[in-house]
């Protein structure tokens, strides 16, 4: 089973930055797709941001605004997060698929975690 941790999210206020942290733990995996999507209340929960091998796609309302990278070695994915607007608050989930050391392919999410931005 591959769990996803996640981290770095909190209060911060409109312009300013956050950087959230998902880090896959286990062995005997490949991560072949890692991702971040957000929901605020009362929505559905929609892609933030997705990267692949070098490459990456992002939803247009953060295009220019987040910045999604990844340590392979370490499992890891890395959402950079600059002006940021109340818009933005909402639980972020990270998402990483791949497959394991027998073939079976995998899907795994975060918990999520509460990103909230005061005007």
């Amino acid at each position: 089973q591959v769990r996803l941790v996640e981290s770095g999210g909190g209060l911060v206020q409109f312009g300013g930055s956050l950087r959230l942290s998902c880090a896959a733990s286990g062995s005997g995996f490949r991560v072949n797709t890692m991702g971040w999507y957000r929901q605020a209340p009362g929505k559905q929960r929609d892609l933030v941001a997705a990267i692949s091998g070098d490459y990456s796609r992002y939803a247009d309302s953060v295009k220019g605004r987040f910045t999604i990278s990844s340590d392979n070695a370490k499992n890891t994915v890395y959402l950079q997060m600059t002006s940021l607007k109340p818009e933005d608050t909402a639980v972020y989930y990270c998402t990483m698929g791949g497959v394991t050391r027998t073939g079976v392919g995998f899907d795994s999410w975060g918990q999520g975690t509460q990103v909230t931005v005061s005007s």
